[in-house]
């Protein structure tokens, strides 16, 4: 052992190194995430995890959104993450086998999804500057094209309607999520000029009556005319 920290790498995975990336972002936030910061924290030398991830931290940083956007993949622990690892292979083998009704599969997914973006919003401004061409983020793809082609959309109708279901998750998180955060240093008064939202302002609502009513709602309007 070297400054504490062990050479001994058994052990050491690729999704073990993605899950002690994203407790270091959900407990510090993104900024504070760094190779040698998370060698420390897997107890191994910063080189280790470059074995794992060649090209560096961007490498890593892709990883994680893939990792965010499997929700199809096995939550737990990391020995439970990597035992589960080939049933999770075969849970996405099986996906296209889901005899639910298209609107089930569809509300499973995107409460799945606003749940993981939400459990690891930190990781969020990753997503922004990322394709979704990953294994994961097709295999969300094929079954929304999948679902609305079962509701009665053809062609290009489907590829939008996935597009605004995908925007409308994506969207709601990061208003939840900027709801939540830090007042303005500067913030504006509710005077005169603002009158519906000081009269309103007050009122609370229920993030996931509002998410699922809005869901519900979008799912309706996507496919009205077609079931």
């Amino acid at each position: 052992m070297i400054g504490g920290v062990s050479r001994n790498n058994a052990g050491l995975s690729a999704d073990r190194i993605i899950t002690e990336a994203l407790r270091i972002i959900d407990g510090q936030g993104l900024r504070r995430l760094t190779m040698r910061r998370l060698g420390d924290a897997l107890e191994v030398e910063a080189m280790a995890v470059y074995h794992h991830f060649p090209l560096g931290k961007e490498q890593l940083f892709d990883a994680i959104v893939e990792y965010i956007t499997d929700v199809s993949r096995p939550r737990g622990t990391d020995a439970e993450t990597d035992a589960g690892a080939e049933e999770s292979d075969t849970e996405a083998d099986g996906a296209a086998e889901d005899d639910r009704p298209w609107d089930e599969r569809l509300r499973t997914w995107a409460h799945d999804y606003r749940a993981a973006l939400l459990r690891h919003s930190g990781a969020l401004p990753l997503f922004i500057n990322r394709r979704p061409d990953t294994e994961a983020a097709l295999r969300a793809l094929e079954l929304q094209y999948a679902a609305f082609a079962e509701a009665g959309l053809e062609g290009a109708d489907i590829v939008r309607a996935a597009s605004a279901l995908e925007a409308y998750v994506t969207g709601a998180v990061i208003r939840e999520v900027r709801g939540e955060g830090l007042a303005s240093a500067q913030s504006a008064a509710l005077d005169g000029r603002f009158g519906h939202v000081a009269h309103l302002g007050e009122l609370t609502v229920d993030a996931d009556q509002a998410f699922g009513d809005g869901l519900e709602a979008l799912l309706r309007s996507l496919t009205s005319g077609t079931v």
